[in-house]
């Protein structure tokens, strides 16, 4: 009985936070619609923001895997007998595989959409040895 009380409540604060999220956004004027359709079009700007979210989290996390698949790699050269060699190895690929995950975005976007998806990325940086291009805040 908590259990489904506890999703009741749940329901109603998201359904709640849905509506003044809705009613905040729309209140610049520019948009002439209402309800429901006010709703989707705040759920729909917010898309691009999760994935940039969860890109930047995937590659933060994957790269402490990494670290940590390096770390376990030393412990088991001081001593075998305690860390198994397959857990640095599965670190390791777990980690690429989270870094890899934006690549994963892109491609499955041209695939289902026929576009490539976008993809977050630094922006305003130049490669070294790029000549002609932008300097940051110049």
């Amino acid at each position: 009985m908590k259990k489904v009380a506890l999703a009741l409540l749940t329901l109603v604060c998201m359904g709640v936070a849905t509506y003044a999220l809705a009613q905040t956004s729309g209140s610049s004027g520019a948009q002439t619609t209402s309800g429901i359709a006010k709703v989707a079009t705040t759920a729909t700007s917010n898309v691009a923001a999760l994935a940039k979210l969860v890109t930047a989290v995937s590659y933060v996390a994957g790269m402490a895997f990494v670290v940590g698949s390096i770390v376990k790699f030393k412990a088991h050269k001081d001593n075998p007998t305690q860390i198994p060699i397959g857990t640095p190895i599965a670190l390791l690929f777990v980690g690429a595989a989270l870094i890899f995950i934006p690549t994963v975005f892109q491609v499955s976007g041209q695939t289902l959409f026929g576009t490539s998806g976008e993809v977050s990325s630094v922006s305003g940086l130049t490669t070294f040895g790029k000549k002609g291009g932008t300097t940051p805040g110049g």
